[in-house]
């Protein structure tokens, strides 16, 4: 019979605190006994096995209670952030025809019929909406046993303790979110969950956690900032988008005890298929570092190739997703045989290490010219008086599209657009510098808390319309 993620989680007991929220605390037995009572809510409200569930997530302790209680009923959960704008609970709602909400945990009727039979469903524990480079939401559906064997390999990659203190401001809804706060639980370790990243929050929780977990974005936050407070930090977990050239310098600089690990995969990969560990960052700024155990992948030739070592990441994993919700012929041509397609570029140095390139669909063409615009947020992140940059396509009559670029700057400093050009002019082929610059006092940010070129894409365009 499959282990389900409940089980796995909740393999600690006692009464240390293993989890804590703004509001509320709770022990390791205490999550198991209310995570059973809402099992049974379940199942008397009519739940039926393998029925999907939506999760209402504010990033407080009774969601992860929520997951818990979910899956010892044998259902899916189908987490939802409480701030969703209504169309996408409305189109959350349509898709999974879920007929029960779990929120605080309460469960609470909100559609009538049975969800039909779904064998995909048969041994899922999560079904994730995630939109990726289209825009048009995929529910992602996440096995039991392929998630609890990708903590099982993080588990042995970032061993955490009863003696740690993690600290998690990411959002539930999100695959890194999730890992994080269950392989800190099942360690045995004390999560701490915000609802919302703010420095305040984080500065003044700081002092007391061993491992802090968070986007890139929220890192180049906390080091523009005074030295926080950080005697006790040991472990950064970070990844969803790229750490860049100069932020691991200044992660040094503020936290010199503790150690980073910069995690790489999708959501349909279980998360976290490549990993820059610590032996390998004096040699590997800018990479993805190596596949982790149980990984392997290939490079399949793509229009921007310039050798057999550059092409389309492909990742072999047993943790991949089961398939998309309701859309097998999306499932089939995501898939190379047992080779997930992930759309994005990469090359392999001659040290082995692997090395994002872009986004397929996020490649610029400039005049004819390919341009993967990662390349330029990494060059132009590297000025000592630029703090974070974005590049990005708008649509230009002669050009096809023109290379924009929006750049957060350092304070105080007297460089313009022309001497990031005249600078980058040394630096890289004149066709990649960008035709306009323009300075913000910060990126446009998505729903996980990553820079967003689509939003950086239309707010100029909104503008020169």
């Amino acid at each position: 019979m499959t282990v389900r993620l409940n089980d796995w989680i909740l393999r600690q007991s006692g009464n240390d605190i293993g989890l804590e929220g703004a509001d509320s605390k709770f022990t390791h037995s205490e999550l198991a006994r209310e995570a059973s009572l809402l099992a049974s809510k379940l199942r008397d409200a009519g739940a039926t096995r393998s029925e999907p569930i939506i999760l209402q997530i504010g990033n407080e302790p009774t969601d992860v209670i929520g997951f818990l209680g979910i899956w010892a009923a044998g259902a899916v959960a189908v987490p939802v952030h409480v701030g969703a704008a209504a169309s996408t609970r409305e189109m959350v709602a349509r898709r999974t025809r879920a007929r029960f909400s779990v929120a605080a945990s309460s469960v609470t009727s909100v559609a009538e019929g049975v969800p039909p039979n779904r064998p995909l469903l048969n041994d899922a524990a999560l079904i994730v909406f995630t939109s990726g480079s289209t825009g048009v939401p995929k529910g992602v559906v996440i096995g039991h046993e392929g998630f609890i064997a990708k903590l099982e390999m993080l588990s042995g990659l970032l061993p955490l303790t009863r003696t740690d203190v993690v600290l998690c401001p990411l959002q539930l809804t999100f695959i890194f979110g999730m890992w994080v706060t269950f392989l800190g639980l099942a360690s045995g370790a004390r999560v701490v969950l915000l609802p919302k990243f703010s420095m305040d929050t984080v500065g003044g929780l700081l002092r007391d956690c061993t491992t802090l977990a968070v986007v890139p974005t929220m890192l180049k936050l906390i080091v523009a900032g005074p030295k926080l407070d950080s005697s006790k930090l040991r472990k950064i977990l970070t990844g969803g988008e790229s750490l860049g050239l100069t932020l691991p310098s200044k992660l040094k600089e503020h936290f010199p005890a503790a150690e980073y690990f910069d995690l790489f995969g999708l959501t349909e990969t279980g998360s976290c298929d490549f990993c820059l560990t610590p032996s390998d960052q004096y040699i590997g700024l800018g990479t993805i570092g190596r596949p982790v155990p149980g990984v392997q992948f290939k490079l399949v030739p793509a229009e921007f190739s310039r050798s057999e070592k550059e092409g389309e990441l492909r990742i072999k994993t047993s943790s991949r997703m089961l398939g998309y919700l309701d859309d097998p012929s999306l499932t089939d041509v995501s898939f190379e045989g047992a080779y997930f397609k992930t759309g994005d570029l990469a090359r392999i140095r001659d040290d082995g290490l692997v090395e994002l390139i872009g986004r397929s669909k996020e490649i610029i063409s400039r005049g004819g010219n390919k341009i993967a615009p990662l390349e330029i947020d990494n060059l132009f992140a590297e000025h000592p008086s630029v703090a974070a940059a974005l590049c990005f396509g708008v649509p230009h009559a002669d050009l096809g599209e023109a290379l924009h670029m929006m750049v957060v700057l350092r304070s105080p400093t007297n460089v313009t657009d022309r001497d990031l050009r005249a600078w980058a002019s040394t630096k890289i082929e004149k066709y990649k510098i960008p035709d306009q610059i323009h300075v913000v006092e910060a990126l446009p940010l998505g729903r996980t808390g990553k820079a967003d070129r689509r939003a950086a894409a239309s707010s100029i365009l909104s503008k020169i319309s």
